[in-house]
């Protein structure tokens, strides 16, 4: 019994980090699942936290030589500001009976790996020092969350469908992410020096949000226009 209860401990902790750091996961999951049918919501969110789980063990296998690849986090950085401008533009009324609800359900939980892949290379570095060399811990604390992060993501959701303005919340976030993730590249950070890339993450990572708004901002609006344009043509 002695020997069960610091394993038992770890695996708490590992639930207790996952749940802290998967705040913009499960926004990702949300944006990514809010156009879908009623009917498929649930099952692309569990797919979606499904897949960032299984993304989330094997990055926390080889994060230390992941997290030193130059440029990584730059390309990771990139991805993310083109993901969050494109869940914001994406317009659900837009697509409905335009893609096949198959088709909508993995292009949604494609979208969240590849999300959750980017944002998921800083955050299991905490996992990987609970779980230390014990992959069964890792993998069994992990899959304890999932649950955890549908029921988040789920909440976040009936905030979007409610509140409009989350959305655009939900995709600033994901701007700072990406602002804060490209600034500490280790290219860049031998560049410009360690000490003044840390002291810029904030400014970086508040100018990412601000960009992520503003570009989608400029897109809806422009392809309101056109649609707008478009129907005075039919009539």
């Amino acid at each position: 019994m002695e020997d069960l209860a610091p394993q038992v401990l770890k695996i708490l902790q590992i639930i207790w980090i996952n749940i802290i750091l998967s705040g913009d996961n499960a926004v990702v999951i949300a944006l990514a699942c809010r156009g879908l049918p009623k009917n498929r919501q649930r099952m692309g969110m569990v797919l979606g936290a499904g897949v960032a789980v299984v993304l989330r063990i094997i990055f926390t296998v080889g994060v230390v030589y992941l997290l030193a690849t130059p440029f990584l986090k730059i390309a990771g950085g990139l991805l993310l500001f083109w993901i969050a401008v494109k869940l914001v533009v994406e317009d659900e009324e837009e697509q409905e009976g335009k893609i096949a609800q198959t088709d909508r359900l993995w292009h949604a939980v494609r979208t969240i790996a590849i999300a959750d892949a980017v944002m998921s290379l800083d955050n299991v570095l905490a996992i990987a020092a609970v779980a230390k060399d014990s992959l069964f811990l890792l993998i069994l604390g992990l899959a304890i969350s999932i649950p955890l992060i549908v029921a988040g993501a789920a909440l976040i959701m009936a905030l979007l469908s409610r509140f409009p303005i989350f959305v655009w919340l939900g995709a600033g976030l994901l701007g700072w992410v990406a602002g804060e993730m490209l600034i500490t590249d280790p290219w860049l950070e031998g560049q410009i020096g360690t000490a003044l890339a840390h002291r810029l993450e904030m400014p970086m990572a508040a100018l990412g949000a601000l960009f992520v708004v503003g570009v989608g901002y400029l897109l809806k609006r422009r392809a309101h226009q056109t649609a707008a344009s478009g129907s005075e043509l039919g009539h």
